[in-house]
């Protein structure tokens, strides 16, 4: 899918925004939990508010801004916490 189709397909927005906010919320649940490991997470805090943003609607979610956190911000995300999961498999 392609920035252009993204934006014409609400059910792919709503599925893609209902995920940030489930991350979201497990990032800030890790934060309360364990911040050591949460401080390895680039931008956690970044991402706990992108997810207040879009579960609160404020100002009304931007689709563009979201199509590029999947593009710039999402690999990283799923590298590092790939990362974590990895240590912690062999803990």
């Amino acid at each position: 899918m392609d920035a252009s189709a993204y934006g014409t397909n609400a059910m792919a927005q709503a599925a893609v925004e209902r995920k940030f906010e489930i991350i979201g919320e497990a990032l800030n649940q890790l934060i309360k939990l364990d911040a050591a490991m949460a401080a390895r997470i680039p931008d956690v805090r970044q991402i706990v508010a992108f997810r207040n943003q879009l579960i609160h609607g404020y100002a009304s979610v931007n689709v563009s801004t979201v199509w590029n956190v999947v593009q710039t911000s999402l690999p990283v995300l799923l590298a590092q916490t790939s990362i974590l999961l990895a240590e912690l498999g062999d803990a």
